[in-house]
C-alpha cells in the first residue's frame, strides 16, 4: 500500500534506520546518565556513542545502509547515491528513533541521575560561533570516513567499515565533548531536546552536521576520488529510477552467490 502512494518506500529499511537509530541514542544518552559514584568520563562517553554506530553499522548496514544520522543522509543525497523519496523517509525514521530512544531512556532512568541528559550546547566559554565550527569539522572528518570506507571502488584492504566508522565518532567526542558535548548528528541532538523541552542553541546541531557532511561529500566526490557521473544519471539517482535497478541487480547477484553456494555443498556430498 504505501510502495503504491510513495514510489521508492521500503519499510523494511525505514525500519531498520529507525531501529538503529533508537539503540544508538538511548546507550548513546545512558552514557551520560550522573549515576552515584560513577560519574560519565570522556571516555566512557566517547567509546559508547562510537561502539553504538560501529555495533549498528555492523548490523543494519547490509539492509539499509546504516545512515543514523540526517547529516550522513543528506551528503548521500548531494553525493547522488540514494533518491529524494529515501532520503525523506530515511530522515523521518532517524528522528523517530532519536525521540523513542531518548524517551525510553528518560522514562526508565531515575530522575537523580538525568541531569543534563546528553543535551548538546556550547559549554566552557564556547561561543556559538565556534561550537559551530567546532560541529562542521568533527562531523566532515566523520563522513569523510563514511565515504572512504564504504566506496566500492576501492581496490586496497580497507579493514572493516564498521569499525573505522565507530573509531571515528569516538575522535569526534575525544575532542567535541569540551565544546559542544559533540553531536555531528542532528537526530541524536533532536531525541534528547525534544524530551527535555531544551531548543537552546538546537540550529547549530543542524546547521552544523549538515554544512560539514555536504563539505566532506564535495571534498571526497570533487577533489579527493571524482565521482564521474553525468547530469542525466544524477537526476534518475535522485528521481529513484537507478537505484531501483541497482537494487534489483544487487539482489540478482545475492541469488546466483545462494544458488552457486548451493550447488557446491550438493556437488561436495555426491562426492
Amino acid at each position: 500500500m504505501l510502495k503504491e502512494l510513495y514510489p521508492g518506500f521500503n519499510f523494511k529499511t525505514f525500519l531498520a534506520e529507525l531501529v538503529a537509530t533508537l539503540i544508538f541514542v538511548l546507550v548513546g544518552l545512558g552514557s551520560t546518565l550522573s549515576w552515584s559514584g560513577a560519574m560519565p568520563t570522556v571516555l566512557q562517553i566517547g567509546f559508547t556513542f562510537g561502539l553504538g554506530i560501529g555495533t549498528m553499522v555492523q548490523t543494519m548496514g547490509h539492509i539499509s545502509g546504516a545512515h543514523i544520522n540526517p547529516a550522513v543522509t543528506v551528503a548521500l543525497l548531494v553525493g547522488a547515491r540514494i533518491s529524494l523519496v529515501q532520503t525523506f523517509y530515511y530522515v523521518i525514521a532517524q528522528m523517530l528513533g532519536a525521540v523513542l530512544g531518548a524517551a525510553l531512556l528518560y522514562e526508565f532512568a531515575p530522575p537523580e541521575v538525568i541531569g543534563g541528559f546528553g543535551v548538546n550546547q556550547p559549554s566552557n566559554n564556547t561561543s556559538s560561533g565556534q561550537a559551530l565550527a567546532v560541529e562542521i569539522i568533527l562531523t566532515m572528518q566523520l563522513v569523510l570516513c563514511i565515504f572512504a570506507t564504504t566506496d566500492n571502488r576501492r581496490t586496497d584492504n580497507i579493514g572493516s567499515p564498521a569499525i573505522s566508522i565507530g573509531l571515528s565518532v569516538v575522535l569526534g567526542h575525544l575532542l567535541g565533548i569540551y565544546y559542544t558535548g559533540c553531536s555531528m548528528n542532528p537526530a541524536r541532538s533532536f531525541g534528547p531536546a525534544l524530551i527535555t523541552g531544551n531548543f537552546n542553541y538546537h540550529w547549530i546541531f543542524w546547521a552544523g552536521p549538515i554544512t560539514g557532511a555536504i563539505f566532506a561529500c564535495l571534498i571526497y566526490d570533487y577533489v579527493f576520488v571524482p565521482h564521474s557521473i553525468s547530469p542525466s544519471e544524477r537526476l534518475e539517482i535522485l528521481r529513484g529510477n537507478i537505484m531501483q535497478e541497482n537494487e534489483k541487480e544487487e539482489r540478482r547477484k545475492q541469488s546466483v552467490g545462494l544458488n552457486s553456494l548451493y550447488s557446491q555443498s550438493n556437488n561436495r556430498e555426491k562426492m
